[in-house]
């Protein structure tokens, strides 16, 4: 499955090398860091973690200390999107810096080539001299080369939370994720820098368990007192709106009876998700811990990232895929203790993409990305440089997943104050006036005011659908 999402495209450069030219396209930006003095990276990715379940991002129940503590102290984005909605493709573009329309890889079997895998981000930081560790759910096709990393704990896709360790014994896949974590830091050597992506697979629901999200033993009981906000929109009338092929076998729609169809399993089944998410962020805290313990703290870049957004029952609906703003925003939170003072605890609202991950990391480290990525480096945005050049819109894909009601082909244009919607399987078009209607509930593109704006708006998409691809 495939789409590509909001906020989107735009760019070029990271450090020293020339990216296709997009419209808009940034100027090359030069290395931020000297190959002397280069910083640790840890990149840190969820699954299935909407924009806005953190505390920093103002989730009013969920308890996320590590990661708002990293938010305080470094970058909180607003407005991070992923340009395709489903870990294969997201973490595809992560991995690559490209679109799915690049990169091709739109199903969960097929894999990099040995000529893409190359020009991924951690490979060209290990040809740069890094020590580069891989931890927890690869999540693109098949098997990754035992060589491809010098520390790999990696699984293919996780269908159970609860894994075999090392020694046979049973243990939660966060948990196993946190000790291999620690490994790879204490193991690291002293005489190069070190980049760790780690990718967990919680909060994803385990689809065939009647519980769907499982925690670790011992932690049944957080949030149990507490009472989950509904959203305004999570009601039959904003299902009711939805284009009219929703309403057959629409597996977003499958998902949410599993969920979110009576007030009592949407508290139960929101808690358990936040469980898994309050879990995730311990293993930040650990993983800090050691950073200090090693005194490597003050030079170690943390970036924490969900793969894809996440529907809490929203128009009716359950999981990702889809163009709304629930299924294509994710957080994205940058700590560089390099930075001055000045900087820290700063909330930006750009949108920066999945596509932007792999030239920001090779521009902190120094090295060049290669021409294929489409990305761009968002480091100048850290540093409080604000190009007039930076993209103010983006395009979004997914491919047909199965047939045409199942998971519906889609297609978007994000800008920061329309989103224009083509299901090209159907040839529906929605449009949305963001100013008025952030919340996505009036489809206006048959409205004569808009008229003009939807012409518009086609010939933008138009143009980036064609750049993408």
């Amino acid at each position: 499955m495939t789409s590509l999402n909001r906020r989107d495209f735009l760019r070029l450069a990271s450090s020293g090398a020339a990216l296709m030219a997009l419209p808009g396209a940034l100027p090359a930006a030069q290395p931020s860091a000297s190959p002397a003095g280069r910083p640790n990276i840890i990149f840190l990715l969820t699954d299935d973690q909407r924009w806005n379940s953190l505390g920093c991002m103002g989730d009013p129940v969920l308890k996320t200390p590590n990661i708002d503590s990293l938010a305080r102290e470094g970058t909180l984005f607003t407005h991070a999107c992923v340009t395709t909605s489903i870990c294969c493709c997201s973490r595809a573009s992560i991995f690559s810096g490209q679109y799915t329309s690049r990169h091709g890889i739109r199903d969960f079997v097929t894999t990099f080539t040995p000529e893409a895998l190359a020009r991924t981000y951690p490979a060209l930081l290990r040809q740069g001299g890094y020590h580069t560790g891989f931890i927890g759910k690869y999540g693109v096709g098949g098997k990754l080369p035992p060589n491809a990393f010098d520390y790999c704990k990696a699984t293919p896709q996780l269908t159970s939370p609860f894994v075999k360790d090392e020694r046979g014994e049973r243990v939660h896949n966060i948990e196993l994720s946190a000790r291999h974590a620690l490994e790879f830091l204490k193991s690291c050597p002293k005489d190069k820098p070190f980049c760790l992506s780690l990718s967990f697979n919680a909060p994803h629901a385990e689809d065939g368990n009647p519980k769907q999200y499982i925690c670790q033993p011992g932690d049944e009981a957080l949030y149990e007192n507490e009472t989950i906000p509904v959203p305004k929109t999570a009601t039959q009338q904003h299902f009711e709106a939805l284009p009219p092929f929703f309403r057959r076998g629409n597996e977003g729609r499958n998902r949410w009876t599993w969920r979110f169809d009576t007030p009592a399993r949407y508290q139960e089944y929101v808690k358990a998700y936040y469980r898994l998410l309050t879990e995730i962020d311990r293993v930040v805290g650990r993983i800090r811990d050691e950073l200090k313990a090693q005194g490597q703290d003050q030079n170690t870049v943390i970036i924490f990232m969900g793969d894809n957004g996440y529907f809490l029952g929203e128009h009716g609906l359950a999981d990702k895929w889809f163009p709304y703003e629930e299924s294509i925003r994710v957080p994205l939170v940058v700590y560089d203790p390099r930075l001055p003072p000045e900087r820290r605890g700063t909330r930006l609202d750009e949108f920066v993409l999945n596509v932007d991950i792999a030239p920001t990391i090779l521009a902190l480290a120094g090295c060049p990305a290669p021409s294929v990525m489409q990305g761009a480096d968002f480091s100048l945005l850290l540093r409080g440089e604000h190009p007039a050049a930076w993209r103010t819109d983006f395009f979004y894909e997914h491919p047909q997943g199965g047939d045409a009601d199942f998971i519906p082909a889609s297609e978007a244009l994000v800008t920061q104050d329309f989103k224009y919607i083509l299901w090209p399987s159907r040839q529906y078009e929605e449009l949305f006036d963001l100013r008025k209607d952030p919340l996505e509930e009036h489809n206006v593109v048959k409205e004569p005011a808009y008229l003009a704006d939807l012409e518009r708006l086609r010939r933008r998409f138009a143009r980036l659908k064609q750049a993408a691809g």
